[in-house]
């Protein structure tokens, strides 16, 4: 029979339904390397969107570019550890919420801003800079 107590954890209500403590850890294991992957990898975007801004700021735009490529790969791969476990909770494996998978998500959602901001402020720095050209040959 499975143990269907209800704990709570980090301020959270957590459904334990695990035969024993030896399956609950080792699924808080997979959890807690998942959402590391997550934080890893979209936080190296996050940072590569940054340096992107930085690097438009200094009109050197292809550089600013490689710059949201990069971390356009690196956020794929963070989202593709996400999307594993949206499966695993698919598949009605327990998944569980703790601080570590909400600061995960939250890392991701952050990431996929600033690549936006990155690209919005690219294209602004962009349209300055010909503009400028254009006033200085006047």
């Amino acid at each position: 029979q499975l143990n269907k107590k209800c704990s709570k954890q980090n301020g959270f209500v957590a459904f334990s339904r695990f035969k024993d403590s030896k399956e609950a850890a080792k699924m808080v294991e997979g959890l807690e390397m998942i959402c590391f992957r997550i934080i890893s990898y979209v936080g190296g975007a996050r940072s590569s969107y940054i340096e992107a801004i930085q690097k438009a700021k200094q009109d050197d735009f292809e550089g600013a570019r490689e710059c949201i490529r990069a971390g356009q790969e690196m956020f794929l791969a963070g989202h593709e550890a996400h999307f594993e476990l949206i499966q695993k909770d698919a598949q009605g494996e327990q998944v569980g919420g703790s601080m570590i998978l909400v600061h995960a998500e939250d890392q991701l959602m952050s990431a996929e801003g600033f690549k936006i901001i990155a690209e919005e402020m690219l294209a602004s720095y962009e349209r300055i800079a010909e503009l400028e050209k254009r006033l200085e040959n006047r």
